[in-house]
């Protein structure tokens, strides 16, 4: 009844007016009578109320970490400043490493690329006394990618690189079988990457050693014993990269029956003829020649030539003072020949 008599009054004029009066609008409903959720009566209904309004975060939380899970055990992929890292101390490159055609290459591939698109591999280094072993200023060791870090050095681009702190014995296995996949380690700088294991009581044997980087144990046992030769007989050859598996043993051999004419041949190549003969004509002058004196006469001594504990020629002079070298049947095939007779022109120059 309210209603109608409001509706009506909307329709009364006054004296002065022809506008009819809006009757006043309707109070809006109570919106929270609507979403009031009532209060569980007893404590286990209390909980299921409060792990229903949770059920939410819950599957949030869960869904965060099954996407963790495929991160686990991942190496995070840092930019670093070369200039931060220190090269290992297992290293395992020689010098003229860093000076062949190779790494040249290697070098604009890395500048036109505006970096490395391989990242190396590096550990922290432990702080000894408040200063690192290696270096001061080197946060880093590298475990393998010491050509890479090197070009990014000398180019002054960041480097990419896996941090992961590893002991000794897995900088080196993982730098030896990297190399392996990449750039293979000459000879020579084989032999003093597993010399410097041994002497450095990384392993306790060749054998063990062979084993861990899975390698046989007869190429260590050659590759060491390159590395073992003198310094003089090394200097010989125009780089140590030029030194060959294949002549580790008869280096080794002329080195204990006849070190003191070795070293001597050694250095009348350095001297005379550095840096011009092939790594196979320093090896055949080193190696082939033991000199056996054996009197034929006042003044015909002879000098048996050995290879690989083999008699292979026999250098003689006769009383008039010429001599004749004379090899056994079968030793020279036409290549080696003509590599003999550039030998002796490049020895009597």
């Amino acid at each position: 009844m309210g209603k109608k008599l409001l509706e009506k009054a909307g329709l009364i004029l006054g004296p002065h007016s022809t506008t009819k009066v809006a009757p006043p609008a309707a109070p809006a409903p109570v919106a929270a009578f609507a979403t009031e959720v009532p209060r569980a009566k007893t404590a286990p209904g209390a909980m299921l109320q409060f792990m229903s309004a949770q059920s939410g975060t819950l599957q949030e939380v869960e869904d965060l970490r099954e996407r963790v899970k495929a991160f686990e055990g991942a190496t995070p992929v840092r930019e670093l400043n070369p200039a931060d890292i220190a090269p290992s101390k297992w290293a395992n490159r020689h010098q003229d490493s860093f000076a062949d055609a190779e790494f040249l290459a290697l070098r604009d591939e890395i500048r036109e690329a505006g970096g490395v698109v391989q990242p190396i591999k590096v550990r922290p280094l432990r702080v000894l006394n408040g200063s690192t072993p290696e270096a001061d200023k080197a946060r880093y060791e590298v475990v393998f990618g010491h050509r890479r870090h090197r070009a990014c050095l000398e180019l002054g681009l960041p480097v990419l690189a896996l941090v992961e702190d590893v002991s000794d014995q897995d900088l080196f296995q993982q730098m030896e079988r990297e190399n392996r996949q990449r750039k293979n380690l000459s000879a020579w700088e084989q032999g003093c990457m597993y010399r410097q294991a041994i002497d450095g009581g990384l392993y306790p044997s060749l054998r063990r050693l062979a084993e861990a980087i899975d390698v046989d144990v007869s190429l260590v046992s050659k590759a060491v014993a390159l590395a073992r030769l003198p310094e003089g007989v090394i200097s010989a050859f125009a780089s140590p990269l030029d030194i060959q598996f294949r002549w580790a043993a008869a280096l080794s051999e002329v080195v204990q029956k006849d070190p003191e004419g070795v070293l001597a041949r050694a250095r009348e190549i350095t001297g005379a003829q550095g840096g011009q003969l092939a790594p196979a004509q320093v090896f055949a002058a080193l190696s082939s020649v033991r000199t056996l004196e054996t009197p034929r006469g006042p003044d015909a001594p002879s000098s048996e030539i050995y290879r690989d504990g083999r008699k292979v020629a026999v250098l003689s002079v006769d009383r008039s003072g010429r001599y004749a070298l004379k090899f056994e049947r079968g030793v020279l095939s036409e290549a080696r020949r003509k590599d003999l007779i550039q030998t002796i022109e490049l020895f009597l120059k």
